[in-house]
């Protein structure tokens, strides 16, 4: 089971714990004791990952992650996956206290995993409650509703996270960054825009699943912002459309997405994006926490998985 689901991704998650901390020391070489914590602290965030991707592919009923079957879609796994799911979840302050009890930031990571969950269920209620069966209505769709969704559900486990496992590791008090932790929630909302894009547009074979926002209800980027540019007869095809599992129906709001020529305007979020990004990091007083900032949108930018 946990060679199913921890790793096979990409690992940027926990790869970015190591990275940054090695920025944070500014050039020093990391001694074998600082490699092996900053990369316990990154499998904590793939373990953490692996569990909420579990759980979160049985509530929305998906087929495929990573190029291979959901873990609740392999034979005899199917429920019990949820259960796998909590196994998950508690293989981390196990890690932890293993590994990081006599540290004096011990309490702060318990504190951090614990709040960073907590976060990401919240945004996933939001994401679950705005697609509710029977309850399909894309009027409440909006920009800061699809803004609180990404903060909670994606920003503060996949951007704050690894930063802030690293800044814990070298010392200093997460209440002096919240400037670095706004700026990672404006890197994750920026990722999520991505996601949406490509769970549209993105070549399934590249991002190893086939995209079902449109089918799920989903608020994504993409009918904000075709909400947003549509005309009535536009908006009304959307109504008709949006949240049918039926091909034909989602074959009708890909097509009105093409025709309000959605490539173009994420084209124009990214470069904003980017712009405004590297501005706000630019600002950033240290020049080892601009790196670290850097490093993650470099990352990130025009990815296509």
């Amino acid at each position: 089971m946990l060679d199913y689901n921890v790793p096979g991704g990409k690992l940027n998650r926990g790869l970015s714990v190591i990275d940054s901390y090695r920025l944070l020391k500014e050039g020093q070489a990391l001694n074998d004791d600082e490699i092996f914590h900053a990369s316990a602290l990154g499998w904590c965030i793939e373990w953490l990952q692996a569990y909420f991707l579990v759980l979160d592919d049985i509530m929305d009923n998906s087929h495929t992650r990573r190029g291979q079957p959901c873990w609740f879609r392999v034979p005899k796994v199917g429920m019990i996956a949820a259960n796998d799911g909590v196994l998950l979840r508690n293989h981390i302050p196990r890690i932890l206290k293993k590994h990081f009890r006599g540290k004096p930031y011990y309490v702060d990571l318990l504190d951090l995993f614990n709040e960073v969950e907590f976060q990401t269920a919240s945004g996933q209620m939001i994401d679950l409650i705005t697609t509710l069966e029977g309850e399909k209505d894309l009027s409440k769709y909006t920009l800061t509703l699809h803004r609180r969704i990404v903060q909670y559900k994606t920003a503060y486990y996949s951007f704050y996270l690894p930063v802030a496992c690293a800044l814990l590791m070298a010392g200093e008090d997460l209440d002096n960054h919240v400037d670095v932790k706004n700026i990672l929630v404006e890197m994750g909302t920026y990722f999520q825009v991505q996601d949406d894009y490509l769970d549209c547009f993105g070549d399934p074979q590249t991002i190893g699943k086939i995209g079902t926002d449109i089918e799920d209800f989903k608020c994504s980027w993409l009918v904000v912002k075709a909400l947003e540019l549509s005309n009535e007869q536009q908006k009304k095809v959307l109504h008709e459309n949006y949240g049918k599992a039926d091909p034909e129906n989602v074959a009708k709001v890909k097509a009105l997405y093409n025709e309000l020529n959605l490539q173009a305007v994420f084209e124009e979020y990214e470069n904003g994006s980017y712009a405004k990004l590297v501005s706000s990091i630019e600002a950033h007083p240290s020049k080892a926490v601009q790196a670290v900032l850097k490093s993650f949108l470099a990352k990130i930018y025009k990815r296509q998985k």
